[in-house]
């Protein structure tokens, strides 16, 4: 499996998408720093571009690599090699380059400019963690949609309408049921469904932990309550740490039982 993951690593960073991706975190690192005086402020522009973005990049990047590598994989399984081990080595290799790009790409513009002598540097450290989690989760359900598809235009639909779903359309759906039964009590509704969307997870402990949970009314008071405790966050990273292993163990699942 190393030398799988070793393999996709070096063939994507080879890749000028992959320097495109780094280049963009960059310039747009240099560019918020220069506009804003405040890292906090560059830390809450970078959480908009982020929650969006890396999901959608791991998730076109994932569907692509599996779909563009799809005759060198079928040479692999000629080889006695398990089947796990190809499809892991491959994930890891994808979602380890792009999580690299994310990292380098913002990270060398906050270190230049001074960022361990901020006491920012903990909210952009979150940020990170959190976009390297979205960067794992989307890649491996990315993986997963087009292991389960054959047909290349069903696999990338089916990966984007996942995105869309999770990214927008969850957020309408739980926000039309707040209006309907707005006469119940729905604390524990909300926390269950923000824990259910890694991308709303994500965003809720950045802005708690910029403190300005304030701005969300009642609902961020509810939050604040559970996920600014100690306790809520480690059942938050908990949370996001399930939303990484599941789709992975479904991702050896599958490959071990599919027929190529």
């Amino acid at each position: 499996m190393i030398k799988i993951l070793k393999y996709s690593f070096y063939d994507l960073m080879r890749s000028r998408w992959s320097y495109v991706y780094f280049l963009f975190y960059l310039l747009l690192g240099f560019v918020l720093l220069f506009l804003n005086n405040e890292l906090s402020k560059a830390v809450i522009t970078l959480m908009n571009v982020i929650i969006v973005l890396v999901p959608l990049i791991g998730t076109i990047f994932g569907v692509m690599y599996y779909y563009n590598s799809k005759e060198f994989t079928e040479l692999l399984l000629a080889q006695p090699i398990k089947r796990s081990s190809i499809f892991l080595g491959q994930y890891l290799g994808v979602a380890g380059s792009l999580t690299m790009s994310l990292v380098l790409g913002l990270g060398i513009p906050f270190v230049l400019y001074g960022l361990f002598q901020s006491n920012a540097i903990w909210d952009f450290s979150l940020l990170l963690i959190t976009g390297a989690f979205l960067t794992l989760i989307f890649t491996a359900l990315a993986f997963n949609i087009a292991l389960s598809n054959e047909n290349k235009i069903k696999g990338f639909g089916y990966a984007v309408l996942a995105w869309l779903f999770l990214a927008v359309i969850y957020d309408g759906l739980f926000l039309m049921s707040l209006i309907v039964f707005e006469e119940y009590p729905l604390d524990s509704l909300s926390l269950a469904a923000t824990m259910f969307n890694p991308i709303d997870l994500s965003r809720t402990l950045i802005l708690l932990k910029l403190d300005i949970s304030a701005l969300l009314g009642y609902t961020g008071a509810i939050f604040k309550q559970f996920f600014g405790t100690g306790l809520g966050l480690v059942i938050s990273i908990c949370m996001l740490l399930l939303w990484t292993v599941l789709p992975i163990w479904r991702l050896g699942h599958i490959a071990k039982r599919k027929d190529f």
